[in-house]
């Protein structure tokens, strides 16, 4: 479907394209393409033609690859106002990684002809995209590390930390949980179990709580407990 009002609202809004002027938005809103996504629905596949990036309006688009392991590695997820696609657009080259909706999601589709011309005609916005791509980069570079050099235990701790609320409380299911960080749903359960028994997390409906974040965030141990622990 053609670009609805939302879309004008979501470019304003977005950290790159928030900095061209209204005139530049609206054009590509009106050129633009709104894209629905159900969860687990497949946007783009690696070496898919990078022929357009996506501004992400409502939802949750998941970046993921396969370690030569055949592990399953998330590298990002992108979230309202962000951007996905981008890197191919800009290089004219294969996909490097998957892009799945972890939730339902709308995107607004900008294809390669318009992005680049903005980016050409306002550099502002160019240097917001570079800052953008640098920021991703770290986050792929620490979830390879995290992947290569933390055990079970280390990669859960670390995104059980990353996404506790301000009462620390992760949302995320226990499957969720295994995916995220490349293990089995099994794993995940046994190591959560553990850790209650220590009195580091307590396991509820609503979620997981960090009774203990501090001693978490400690490098683990090859057995899964923070070395800290006693």
């Amino acid at each position: 479907m053609r670009a609805a009002p939302e879309a004008e609202l979501g470019l304003a809004r977005s950290i790159v394209f928030g900095v061209l002027s209204e005139v530049r938005r609206q054009r590509l809103a009106a050129n633009g393409q709104v894209v629905t996504l159900l969860p687990g629905a497949l946007l783009c596949q690696k070496g898919d033609p990078g022929d357009a990036a996506y501004l992400v309006l409502e939802g949750e688009l998941e970046v993921r690859t396969v370690s030569r392991g055949g592990r399953l590695v998330r590298l990002a997820a992108l979230g309202r106002g962000e951007i996905a696609g981008e890197m191919a657009v800009l290089d004219g080259a294969e996909r490097s990684a998957d892009m799945v909706a972890a939730r339902s999601t709308r995107l607004l589709k900008v294809t390669r002809g318009a992005l680049v011309e903005a980016l050409i005609a306002e550099p502002l916005a160019a240097i917001a995209l570079i800052e953008t791509l640098t920021g991703r980069l770290r986050q792929t570079d620490q979830a390879l590390e995290a992947l290569h050099i933390l055990d079970l235990g280390g990669r859960l701790a670390s995104l059980l930390i990353s996404e506790a609320g301000t009462h620390g409380l992760v949302s995320l299911t226990q499957g969720e949980m295994a995916h995220r960080i490349g293990a089995s749903r099994e794993k995940v359960n046994r190591q959560l179990g553990r850790w209650r028994i220590e009195g580091l997390v307590s396991v509820t409906r609503a979620g997981v709580r960090l009774l203990a974040p501090e001693r978490l965030a400690a490098p683990s141990r090859s057995d899964g407990r923070p070395s800290t622990f006693r």
